[in-house]
């Protein structure tokens, strides 16, 4: 989906526009995306396939991680698995859903939040919401 999506906004996108991007990507691509870089460099999400990709993506499109401005190192996670018995205790998160933009309207960007609490709701998704305000 990383080629495909380059390939997209390579069509369609033009730089007179502000234009975001924004989702589930399943892909942790830095290292303080997950719990521990060493143990899931050759897991799904963090490979170095996966994350070579989404970088090419962010560098062809000049794409601003809107999270990363506001927290530009430190552990950030918006996925906890569902096979932990107690997802907040172990924390092995990782960093799947992201809000990218171009830098024009990144600039804009006044916050951003991580809704991590939802994950301890009763039946809750693997995912928690993220937001940015613009």
């Amino acid at each position: 989906f990383v080629d495909e999506m380059t390939q997209w906004f390579a069509d369609n996108y033009t730089a007179k526009k502000p234009v975001i991007t924004l989702g589930d990507f399943n892909i942790a691509p830095l290292p303080d995306d997950v719990w521990s870089h060493k143990a899931l460099l050759n897991v799904v999400s963090h490979t170095e396939q996966e994350t070579t990709l989404l970088r090419e993506f962010m560098e062809q499109g000049k794409w601003v991680d809107v999270f990363r401005k506001h927290f530009p190192s430190g552990k950030l996670y918006s996925w906890w698995s569902y096979r932990a018995r107690d997802w907040k205790i172990s924390n092995r998160g990782r960093r799947l859903d992201h809000i990218w933009a171009s830098p024009d309207l990144a600039k804009k960007s006044k916050k951003c939040k991580i809704y991590s609490n939802i994950r301890g709701w009763d039946r809750p998704s693997d995912h928690v919401p993220i937001l940015s305000i613009f």
